[in-house]
């Protein structure tokens, strides 16, 4: 194109460059999760009644050498698991673990959540769902096993960022749900470091740019199924 489309070329170029310099922007990044966030508010303590916690499946570490080469909650789970693991303390309501194989693993994430909670916090989970691959299927997966139970008013514990997404679909589902989001997009200080590219913040803006795409899937579908209905 730099030979039969010049001005093309050089605008296809120069945006191009300048939207890869912005998306690993720490500063930038950040503030599209903080946009997100701007959704999502802490639990107050002490926190609203609910009659149970669902806590969703983040990662996986696949096959951790110092683990005997098992799959193992990943860094995000591990955080939702703690969080999860003080509201426990803190209501005492039995806990549903959600995630499945996306990535064809072997052990699935919510299997690897009980272990985690039970072995290594001591906190019981009731109920495991293991086949769900996204999101919207967590919330319908659970929705089954606990309309079983007759449970619909649950803590729904998840990253701050993705809280609007998972919110959304658990109420599409039929829960009344009780926002506790976790992991707060954070920073110590705002230095000249927040303005240099890094690769952490480019993987900041995919979520971001996922849960974008995600929200406007989540509302194109809920259009069609009006229209069906």
């Amino acid at each position: 194109m730099l030979h039969r489309h010049p001005k093309a070329a050089r605008f296809l170029l120069i945006g191009s460059l300048s939207l890869l310099w912005l998306c690993a922007t720490p500063y930038i990044s950040e503030a599209g999760l903080h946009w997100l966030e701007d959704h999502a508010t802490p639990l107050s303590s002490p926190p609203p009644e609910a009659e149970a916690i669902v806590i969703l499946g983040g990662g996986s570490y696949f096959h951790a050498p110092e683990y005997a080469n098992q799959d193992i909650a990943g860094t995000g789970t591990l955080l939702r698991l703690r969080y999860g693991a003080k509201l426990y303390r803190e209501t005492h309501r039995p806990i549903l673990v959600t995630g499945g194989t996306p990535l064809g693993n072997e052990v699935s994430e919510g299997q690897q959540m009980r272990d985690i909670l039970e072995q290594d916090f001591h906190v019981p989970v009731k109920w495991t769902e293991d086949a769900s691959h996204n999101t919207f299927q967590n919330a319908h997966y659970t929705f089954d096993i606990l309309q079983k139970a007759g449970i619909n008013k649950v803590y729904l514990i998840t990253q701050a960022w993705h809280i609007p997404r998972a919110a959304k679909a658990f109420r599409d589902a039929g829960f009344e749900v009780i926002e506790a989001p976790t992991i707060f997009t954070t920073r110590y200080q705002t230095d000249v470091l927040a303005f240099l590219p890094n690769a952490g913040a480019l993987s900041n803006s995919s979520f971001f740019v996922h849960e974008i795409i995600g929200l406007v899937w989540y509302q194109v579908k809920s259009w069609i199924m009006t229209l069906q209905s």
